[in-house]
């Protein structure tokens, strides 16, 4: 057999179409499984923290907010919540805008943050 006839072999459509699909479609689903357990299972898993974190807000409670707002927690409606942050001083803000409660570890964090 010359090297033009090797070559022409080698050459020659592989005989198992399947195992070339197969070769293609076997690494991009653990492609597709390595991103949905590293990446989208944990954020899955923040959200429903803050979203339960979210609705637990109670009266009496002793939040801090986004902006860095200290107070305490007078009205809670279904969007917005009443914050006293001085005698007489009353501001209402979003639900959304309350990252934790007044000395432990914030619940909300930034998204923009490498952690």
């Amino acid at each position: 057999m010359s090297v033009f006839d090797s070559f022409i072999v080698a050459m020659a459509a592989p005989q198992g179409a399947g195992s070339a699909l197969q070769q293609v479609l076997i690494p991009m689903a653990l492609m597709v499984a390595i991103f949905y357990f590293v990446l989208v299972l944990p954020m899955r898993k923040r959200q429903q923290k803050v979203q339960t974190f979210l609705q637990a807000l109670k009266v009496g409670d002793r939040v801090v907010t986004s902006g860095g707002i200290y107070g305490a927690i007078t009205k809670v409606n279904d969007q917005s919540i009443q914050l006293q942050i001085a005698q007489n001083v009353r501001v209402e803000i979003s639900r959304a805008a309350i990252v934790g409660y007044q000395g432990q570890e914030p619940v909300v964090t930034d998204s923009n943050s490498t952690s």
